[in-house]
């Protein structure tokens, strides 16, 4: 009996990090998918849906190499080609606006769905997010920065998540340090690593073993220390005076969109990191992203990527931001669906072609309504129907459930 228990259990369980959507979660999600692409649509971005599995070199390609750990791996048995299930949509859709649309202008793309990853992001996290985002390719400058900003904002508003802050940083800054300063790929590996996890006495270590000059030793140190509010900016330009020129840009870049951030949206709050790297080997420019209070992680995450299309044959300028659509949906303060609940009608099992017509009717109408089945058990109120049709004066009526007789 025991194993046979086993067995069965054996059969329900789910790998690790891998989940279903029961009806309340499906129906919540796919509300929220549908207003967010209605959204995305109203800005001008048009939707595409890239296969869920594709040849490795497609998805690993570039600036996309960082997925490689975080991509299953199969061999396709018709051409016994290596292939790779999508952990991120982004390549996906640089790849579709590369080779496949040609366009010369700017070109605004949309996605929703489900990728799949050998290992979660955070602890007991899902390993199978129902990613959306959206990409603006084909310009360089900040105010399409800012656009991909500010639909990721409204994404969030959408989904219900209010007490948003950002956190802002870029990626050029230590960039531009590390080319002055010559670094090897080592160094520079370890040097990210230290930077990520603010380890002021590991960042000094490495610094000396670089025997780099005093001014540079000291700039690079200090990203680690130059996070907070407005006032970062101002200390980063002292603290960072004698950096090269793309440093200065990158510093331009940071001011010139959160001046647009805080005239746009006043409340929102803004925090600047300059040792925040996420994505330092994928992003080229500005990166940000979403947090609320109680929850360590971000909820959403972008900025600029202008290389990912040169494999692809265009390394056309770049832009966007992506989430975890099961994630904005446990974060939410409050609910987008609110009222839009359908009403719930159950139909008798009776055989009447009036009856029929007035179901057709009611359907069409939005109602939801459930015909009963000849001999099933359950009522009205069983069913989650607060409603029932029934017969009034020789016509089918809709009447509150428990008054049909």
């Amino acid at each position: 009996m025991r194993d046979n228990d086993r067995l069965h259990k054996d059969r329900w369980l789910l790998p690790e990090g891998i989940e279903e959507a029961l009806p309340e979660q499906a129906a919540g999600l796919e509300f929220l998918r549908r207003r967010l692409l209605d959204c995305y649509r109203s800005w001008g971005y048009q939707l595409v849906m890239p296969p869920f599995i594709e040849h490795l070199q497609s998805l690993l390609t570039g600036t996309a190499e960082d997925l490689d750990l975080q991509t299953f791996k199969i061999i396709d048995p018709l051409t016994g080609r290596m292939m790779g299930v999508r952990a991120d949509m982004t390549p996906q859709a640089a790849r579709i606006d590369a080779h496949q649309l040609h366009c010369e202008q700017p070109v605004r793309l949309c996605y929703l769905g489900t990728v799949l990853r050998t290992r979660a992001d955070g602890l007991g996290g899902s390993r199978a997010p129902l990613q959306l985002g959206a990409e603006l390719y084909g310009h360089a400058g900040i105010d399409s920065d800012l656009e991909i900003l500010e639909l990721m904002l409204e994404s969030l508003t959408v989904t219900g998540v209010d007490d948003v802050y950002i956190d802002l940083g870029h990626v050029g800054v230590f960039r531009g340090l590390a080319r002055q300063a010559g670094l090897d790929a080592h160094s520079e590996a370890a040097l990210f690593d230290a930077l990520q996890r603010k380890a002021l006495p590991e960042i000094r270590s490495l610094l000396d073993d670089c025997n780099l000059p005093d001014n540079l030793r000291a700039m690079i140190a200090a990203l680690a220390e130059l996070n907070g509010g407005d006032e970062v900016i101002a200390e980063a330009r002292q603290r960072l005076e004698t950096a090269p020129d793309d440093v200065q840009r990158a510093l331009d870049e940071l001011d010139a969109i959160a001046a647009a951030v805080h005239q746009r949206r006043p409340d929102l709050p803004l925090h600047f990191d300059l040792a925040e790297l996420r994505g330092y080997h994928y992003h080229t420019g500005i990166v940000f992203a979403a947090f609320v209070p109680g929850y360590g992680q971000e909820i959403a995450r972008g900025g600029r990527y202008d290389d990912i299309g040169r494999i692809f044959g265009r390394a056309r300028p770049a832009t966007g931001f992506s989430a975890d659509l099961k994630t904005l949906m446990e974060r939410a303060t409050r609910s987008p669906a609110a009222g839009q609940e359908l009403q719930r009608i159950l139909a008798p099992a009776v055989d009447d072609a009036a009856l029929r017509a007035k179901i057709s009717e009611l359907r069409a109408d939005g109602k939801c309504v459930i015909s009963q089945l000849p001999g099933q058990i359950g009522a009205a109120a069983d069913m989650g129907c607060e409603w029932e049709l029934a017969l009034r004066d020789g016509k089918w009526a809709v009447v509150a459930a428990g008054n049909a007789n």
